[in-house]
């Protein structure tokens, strides 16, 4: 792991003059200053001045062959973000182009998001969507992480999980996927000091007790390695290395070992001239150590979608010891430690002491960028977002041919169905069946590396099926299905977001007509960039965004126009409607007021003994929902409808709970169940079972109880039924 030392703007110039002899100099100079300037009131946590932070980002990408534009940007990354400079003074004091890669890398402004995640998530499609359009954005924020990870240690214990939490789970994976191997590691180190500090102290002080050790054994290897490639006249040079801490603990998780049981603690890389000697040192090392069986990947063959290509063997030592070896030419070795940023690092033969480079990335490459970019255009629920950038970024890959002998790269697991549309959309959507390895197989069926697909469709077909979303991996089968039914069920998907949205408002206690006038709808569309109404409704329908995202925006917009309306007046018109009105049955005292409308909310159904609270609605009274009701969120900004409540202790009454209970499928379970029930005296109003495909059974019931105490004695019994795995309260 790379020690925290802070370079200057001078070493940042002549790593920069090193890589390439034709770099603007002056230029990266007056970027330095103008920073400077910028940043010059402005301190860390670590107490030191701000400048210092971008020169390190500048100094990472430096080392990495970065052009002079880069490293500008790089200088200038935090000036829009963290001063009063604005992209229109960087264009103009340096370049466009340098003005867009700052943009790309600034965050988002303070909006009224609705919450700290969808604002993540915005500040993420931002990135990518800069990224799309030039790479080197994502270059900069690699480097901006790794430097304010180097000096996580400034700040709280909770900041610092935080950021070593979404460093693990984004960034060190996008490391990976542009190849960048070098960045990746120590991304994951870092994080791994701070997710888990007991762990990653006791496996450093276990490898240096042995570090000696294994040293000597690895120079014995190499010594005998570098004497054979001389008698075969193969021109190498042979290095040893450590393997990466957090690798290490993976394999110790993964397989159950201690330090002890994990022998292949270091690797041995050979970089030849050509890939001739590359397969011709592979013999020779196969010819001096016996290799493990089923431990050889060719990645020259078949590269790595992240353009990595080597050769991996592992091989029995002496005394029975496992090694690795690793067999690349000097290119594939620069592609391997600087991944994408190859690209521009090697333009010239003047970096990695000399040695004349040839490399260009292909931008097929690549194609795994332009598919994210696809789907996360229509996906607007942050955490479903999330979810499928981290599998995108995570996932490993799987080798199949089509009938003519090209390879597709897919995600592990992935199915024909997924095969199909990386061909092409339309041999998805009119797919009948396939042939794997010329014999016919189910379509959900999961691919090996290696297979030769082939798909059977029919202009017959009805397209494809709803069913096939459960069993993809890939982003761009699932894209590609959602948008065929997106496109041929819209006006089903307009019917159903509609009512969807009139149940959410019902939720809280509003009317339809009163929140959603066309002036408040308008800036939902906005917010979330519909061209119409009909759009909006569709997206809901078709599950792309929830009713309670959109309603909460629109409410936004509800609450500016009501902002005169007071507590005083809602109590008012509460106590003028009460005459009306019934006495309350629900059990809830509403404070200061008798004999008002009190109306228990069906998004949480509370019952005596929850934490409660009271919103003042239009002309229905109190609606009462629980202190944990997701809708509640939405609506405590709004104090001015907020009242207090309390339950009414003395009255016995009855309220209906939905409860859902998972178990595995067996003889006799809905009797049980009933039966543990019907023994706690709780009456059951409503039952429904089902069973999936993997024999899970999903229960649900509504009961009727008096109060919480009761609802968790029977959430307590039924939990003691066999084969029950989780209860819980369907809120």
């Amino acid at each position: 792991m790379s020690e925290n030392i802070n370079h200057t703007i001078e070493e940042v110039l002549e790593t920069v003059k090193k890589s390439n002899r034709r770099a603007d100099l002056k230029l990266i100079k007056r970027a330095y200053e103008f920073a400077k300037d910028k940043h010059k009131d402005q301190l860390r946590r670590s107490g030191e001045p701000y400048i210092i932070h971008p020169i390190q980002v500048a100094y990472i990408l430096s080392t990495l062959g970065l052009d002079h534009s880069t490293i500008c940007a790089a200088l200038l990354h935090d000036v829009i973000e963290d001063t009063d400079v604005t992209l229109e003074d960087i264009a103009k004091e340096f370049s466009p182009e340098i003005a867009e890669m700052v943009d790309g890398v600034t965050k988002l402004g303070k909006l009224n998001y609705t919450s700290e995640q969808e604002q993540q998530v915005e500040n993420y499609r931002k990135m990518f969507l800069a990224m799309g359009k030039d790479i080197r954005v994502i270059l900069i924020k690699l480097a901006d992480r790794l430097h304010n990870m180097r000096t996580l240690k400034y700040l709280a214990r909770d900041r610092q999980i935080a950021n070593a939490r979404e460093t693990m789970d984004l960034y060190a994976p996008l490391a990976n996927r542009l190849g960048m191997y070098s960045l990746k590691w120590e991304l994951e180190d870092l994080s791994f000091k701070y997710l888990y500090p007991e762990e990653y102290r006791e496996l450093v002080e276990g490898i240096d007790k042995k570090r000696e050790e294994r040293l000597k054994f690895i120079d014995q290897i190499m010594d005998e390695i570098r004497v054979q490639l001389k008698k075969q006249k193969i021109e190498a040079e042979i290095t040893g290395r450590a393997k990466h801490l957090y690798s290490i603990f993976r394999k110790m998780q993964r397989d159950n070992k201690t330090l002890d049981q994990i022998y292949d603690l270091f690797a041995l890389r050979i970089i030849v001239n050509s890939v001739k000697d590359c397969y011709a040192a592979l013999g020779v090392v196969h010819e001096l150590y016996n290799p493990m069986p089923g431990r050889f990947k060719d990645y020259i063959s078949v590269p790595k979608p992240n353009m990595y290509q080597s050769l991996h063997t592992t091989l029995i030592g002496p005394k029975g010891t496992p090694f690795e070896v690793q067999i690349r030419t000097w290119d594939m070795h620069r592609i391997a430690e600087y991944g994408i940023a190859a690209h521009w690092a090697y333009k010239e033969a003047s970096f990695m002491g000399g040695k004349k480079a040839n490399v260009v990335v292909n931008q097929d490459k690549l194609s795994w960028l332009r598919e994210t970019l696809e789907w996360q255009k229509d996906m607007q629920d942050p955490q479903e977002f999330l979810n499928t950038l981290k599998t995108e970024l995570f996932e490993d890959e799987v080798y199949v041919f089509t009938p003519k002998g090209k390879i597709q790269v897919l995600p592990r697991g992935a199915t024909p169905i997924d095969f199909a549309y990386s061909i092409h959309e339309e041999i998805g959507n009119h797919m009948t069946g396939c042939k794997i390895n010329s014999k016919m197989m189910p379509i959900v069926t999961k691919l090996k590396n290696g297979d030769i697909v082939e798909i059977i469709t029919s202009d017959k077909s009805k397209g494809p099926s709803r069913d096939w979303l459960k069993f993809i991996k890939s982003s761009t089968a699932k894209t590609r299905i959602q948008q065929w039914f997106k496109k041929n069920e819209r006006v089903e998907n307009i019917a159903r977001g509609k009512d969807s949205l009139e149940k959410e408002v019902k939720k809280i206690g509003m009317s339809y007509p009163e929140l959603f006038r066309p002036e408040f709808v308008e800036a939902a569309l906005e917010r979330y960039k519909y061209n119409s109404a009909d759009d909006m409704f569709a997206s809901v329908g078709f599950g792309t965004i929830t009713a309670n995202k959109i309603v909460s925006r629109v409410l936004e917009e509800y609450r500016k126009v009501h902002k005169e309306e007071n507590l005083e007046e809602k109590i008012e018109e509460l106590t003028k409607e009460k005459t009306n009105n019934k006495p309350s049955t629900s059990g809830v005292i509403v404070k200061g007021i008798d004999n008002c409308l009190v109306k228990l909310s069906k998004c949480c159904n509370p019952v005596p003994g929850d934490e409660i609270v009271g919103y003042i609605t239009k002309g229905r009274g109190v609606s009462v929902h629980r202190k944990d009701c997701k809708n509640v969120k939405d609506l405590v900004s709004e104090e001015n409808r907020m009242i207090d409540v309390s339950w009414y202790t003395d009255k016995p009454s009855s309220y209906n709970v939905d409860v859902v209970v998972f178990s595995n499928d067996r003889d006799g379970l809905l009797a049980d169940i009933i039966a543990t029930i019907t023994a706690e005296k709780t009456p059951i109003m409503a039952v429904s079972s089902k069973v999936s495909k993997e024999r899970i059974v999903l229960t649900e019931l509504t009961l009727e109880v008096s109060n919480i105490a009761q609802l968790n004695s029977v959430l307590k019994a039924i939990r003691k039924v066999d084969s029950v795995y989780e209860v819980r309260r369907n809120k």
